[in-house]
């Protein structure tokens, strides 16, 4: 089990990675985060909400992901509120003390998991959540030492050496630990360090004198490593809007929504030769914006008054009346409508909520929760399947011009005809449900060529770039980085019968 001394020290990263090398080794290796809380999410082949850091775990496991890999997922609502999504599906909408009356059944249904993926496989990597040594939530932990010692499992505790203090993290991590806790943990890994292994030799040696226990390697930083990420504090670390690259690039910007989600939808936006793409909130304009993403949101009501009270609103129209390129993504495809109603208070206390008027659709928000997996075309295309997913609570329906952006032809393996999304007139404003999209790359070139045509730029570099070969590269190199750094050999005798 990968524990941590903090929130984004690098656990999942360190998980990911030991899934790559076990089953580069030949074990049947599977991934397990009893409890999860992020914004960014992805809908199993069976229809399941599941984190997406244990979705990429399972990807450098060579396997479909499940949601008995997570069983439990959080989504932030507001300040003091979240989604539960148990096995996939919504539970209720709670607040921390809420949801802790409903621990004893949690506790049951995570172990229901675990005990399925346990029979399966010849490995679990675990991973736990923020801190190890949270005192304060010790007594209703669901996913850190209490997992652990349910599991049985041999414990390393990984500590980000960049962000410093990592002798408080360490040392300071392990002398609160009880004596139970203790006897679970094997060791450390030091990540993200930077310069040269031999001149922290005595810093192994002062944590492993006051701790008893190794420093099992130093493992790099590594920041062309790129990966997707699991929630919103990776988009600190995106490049800001005064970094665009050169003049000849095409340049994307995605509206940084107070309650974001799915915001890997864009990685291979990010990643596509000839593209600079850039996060923008209320404090940058959109001058230079070839196309404006709205992507998904938690809550559409409370980010649409977001662009209302920040100014973005009218940038936004303008930005369309222009003649720009406007694309929203569930959330941000409701925000693009004429209203967003939300009759039941599905998110809030019961309103309407004036939109964009940049598509002629109207929302209203519904109690239940759409999660699938979809195969969609462009209406009456013969052209290529596109692979997708739907996660969204609202209905929309159009009232207007236009047409619908996509064809959904199959849900969760099983074929429909179903219509989504829409496309104004002039075809530069277009929102979906599907969530996705550009992971596709026949879809994500033809897009972006169609743009670089109606602007009179060169396409992009390398069109037979693909983005899972990519991710699939990363994988590998994560493995090949974390084979040379930590000790594997004592890893695998830790967890060997």
């Amino acid at each position: 089990m990968i524990l941590g001394s903090g929130s984004d020290v690098g656990k999942s990263i360190m998980a990911a990675g030991l899934c790559r090398i076990f089953r580069q080794e030949g074990v049947r290796v599977a991934p397990f985060k009893a409890q999860n809380m992020a914004l960014n999410s992805f809908i199993t082949p069976e229809g399941g909400e599941m984190g997406r850091a244990q979705v990429v775990q399972a990807q450098a496991a060579g396997l479909a992901p499940h949601v008995d890999m997570n069983p439990i997922l959080l989504k932030p609502s507001s300040q003091v509120g979240s989604q539960v999504i148990v096995h996939g599906k919504v539970y209720g909408n709670f607040s921390a003390q809420e949801y802790y009356r409903h621990k004893p059944r949690l506790v049951r249904k995570v172990m229901e998991s675990y005990r399925r993926l346990s029979k399966n496989y010849e490995l679990i990597i675990l991973e736990g959540a923020g801190s190890a040594v949270e005192l304060n939530l010790k007594k209703n932990d669901l996913v850190n030492f209490n997992m652990a010692r349910k599991a049985g499992a041999a414990v390393l505790l990984v500590a980000d050496i960049d962000r410093g203090g990592v002798f408080a993290a360490t040392i300071g991590s392990f002398h609160l630990l009880t004596p139970g806790e203790r006897r679970l943990l094997q060791g450390f890994i030091i990540n993200k360090f930077r310069g040269d292994p031999e001149l922290f030799k005595e810093g192994e040696g002062i944590i492993e004198k006051r701790t008893g226990r190794p420093v099992l390697g130093l493992v790099p930083y590594a920041p062309d490593l790129i990966l997707p990420e699991e929630d919103s504090v990776a988009l600190g670390r995106k490049p800001s809007p005064g970094d665009w690259s050169a003049s000849g690039s095409l340049r994307i910007g995605v509206v940084r929504l107070p309650h974001i989600s799915n915001y890997t939808d864009f990685d291979p936006l990010e990643q596509e030769p000839g593209v600079s793409l850039r996060y923008l909130d209320h404090r940058q304009g959109l001058n230079g914006v070839d196309l404006l993403i709205l992507p998904g949101t938690k809550n559409t009501i409370s980010d649409l008054l977001y662009l209302k009270e920040s100014g973005l609103f009218p940038q936004i129209q303008a930005f369309a009346q222009n003649g720009g390129y406007l694309v929203g993504i569930c959330g941000g495809y409701q925000l693009l409508g004429l209203e967003v109603r939300d009759p039941l208070g599905v998110e809030g206390p019961p309103r309407t909520e004036e939109g964009l008027g940049l598509l002629p659709v109207v929302t209203t928000m519904a109690g239940d929760k759409t999660t699938t997996q979809v195969q969609a075309r462009a209406p009456g295309a013969s052209g290529p399947v596109i692979e997708a997913y739907e996660i969204h609570m609202g209905e929309t329906q159009s009232q207007g011009g236009g047409e619908a952006a996509f064809e959904i032809i199959s849900r969760n393996g099983v074929p429909v005809s179903v219509e989504d999304g829409w496309v104004s007139p002039d075809r530069r404003v277009w929102g979906t449900y599907l969530h996705g999209l550009f992971d596709n790359d026949d879809f994500r070139r033809g897009f972006l060529g169609e743009i670089n045509q109606n602007r009179s730029r060169a396409g992009t570099d390398s069109p037979a770039w693909s983005f899972r070969e990519f991710q699939e590269a990363q994988l590998d190199r994560l493995a090949d980085l974390m084979r040379r750094h930590l000790d594997i050999a004592k890893i695998r005798a830790m967890i060997e019968p």
